[in-house]
């Protein structure tokens, strides 16, 4: 299993229309083949200034790829990630 998260703040106003237009359209990764447990989070902690998580779950690194790989993710990243996401850090995950 991987889980895959990334937190991020936004280039938009938070409670704007623009923030909730990004959070509502990024719930099509969820149906992406391969995505299992996809969370939206938001970040309360005052250890760190990120805004919001995301966070999901593969059977493994074949799902993984396929989803780095499948056209929505890459238009996703490509259209509304890279313009809207001021900064972020990504991790990946597996059991020990």
């Amino acid at each position: 299993m991987i889980r895959h998260t990334v937190v991020f703040t936004l280039r938009h106003a938070a409670g704007s229309m623009e923030e909730g237009a990004f959070l509502r359209d990024a719930k099509a990764l969820a149906a992406i083949p391969g995505v299992q447990k996809f969370e939206q989070l938001r970040q309360v902690s005052p250890k760190n200034d990120y805004a919001f998580g995301f966070s999901m779950e593969f059977a493994d690194q074949a799902a993984y790829s396929g989803y780095n790989d499948h056209p929505d993710h890459v238009a996703f990243v490509r259209d509304r990630w890279v313009p809207e996401v001021a900064r972020f850090l990504e991790i990946d995950y597996v059991p020990i």
